[in-house]
C-alpha cells in the first residue's frame, strides 16, 4: 500500500509539472503574439487546453507568468554560446535562438518595448543592473574578439555588436523587410544561413 501511495503521489507531481510547462508555452505565445498589455489569461488557458484558474492556482496570475519566464529566459541567454566560443559559432549559436525559438524572441521584443512591466521599481531596476552589466560583457568580449583579429576593428565593438544584435532580430522584428530584401519565409533555413554567412563576412576578418 505505501508503495501505491508513493507512485500516485509521483504521478500527480510529474502531471502537475507537465500542466505548467504547458501552461508555460502557452504563454510564451501569447505574449509573443500580444504583448503583455494584449495577452489574456483566458486566452493562455485556451492555448494550453487547461482551465483558467490554473494559471492563478500554479503562477498567481500572468504577471507571476511573465516573472518565470523573464526568468527561464535569462537562464537561456546566459547559455546560449559558450565563452569560448568563435565569432562564427556564437553568431550561428545566437541566429538559432532567435529562429528555433521565435515566440521567445517576440517576447524579449515586446520587454525592450517596455510592455511588460515589473511587480515594483526596485525589481524593475534589479533588471535593468543584470542587462547593463551583460552587455557590457558582451561589449567586452567583441573588444576581445577585435584584439585577437578575429573579428573587424573598422568599427566600435559597441556598434558591431548592435548589428549582430540588429541582424538576429530583424527575420522576428521586421519580417516584411526581410521577406521582400531576401525572399523567402524571414524565418526559413535558407534566410537564417545567409545572415549568418553575411555577418561573418561584414565583422569577421577571416576572409581579409
Amino acid at each position: 500500500m505505501p508503495t501505491r501511495r508513493t507512485s500516485q503521489s509521483g504521478d500527480r507531481g510529474t502531471a502537475a509539472s507537465q500542466t505548467r510547462e504547458r501552461i508555460l508555452e502557452a504563454a510564451v505565445a501569447e505574449f509573443g503574439a500580444k504583448g503583455y498589455a494584449g495577452a489574456r489569461t483566458a486566452g493562455i488557458a485556451e492555448r494550453a487546453g487547461v482551465n483558467q484558474q490554473l494559471i492563478s492556482y500554479y503562477f498567481g496570475g500572468k504577471q507571476g507568468l511573465l516573472e518565470e519566464l523573464r526568468r527561464r529566459w535569462q537562464r537561456t541567454e546566459a547559455s546560449i554560446a559558450a565563452r569560448d566560443a568563435s565569432f562564427d559559432e556564437s553568431v550561428a549559436a545566437h541566429l538559432n535562438a532567435m529562429f528555433d525559438r521565435p515566440d521567445w524572441a517576440r517576447l524579449v521584443i515586446w520587454q525592450a518595448l517596455g510592455d511588460c512591466p515589473f511587480t515594483d521599481a526596485e525589481e524593475g531596476e534589479r533588471h535593468l543592473a543584470a542587462q547593463r552589466a551583460r552587455l557590457a560583457e558582451s561589449v567586452a568580449r567583441m573588444r576581445e574578439r577585435q584584439r585577437a583579429g578575429e573579428v573587424t576593428d573598422a568599427v566600435e565593438p559597441e556598434f558591431a555588436l548592435l548589428i549582430a544584435y540588429a541582424v538576429a532580430f530583424a527575420p522576428i522584428a521586421m519580417p516584411q523587410f526581410v521577406q521582400e530584401l531576401l525572399g523567402g519565409d524571414p524565418l526559413s533555413p535558407p534566410v537564417r544561413d545567409r545572415l549568418h554567412d553575411q555577418l561573418i563576412k561584414l565583422l569577421g576578418t577571416a576572409g581579409d
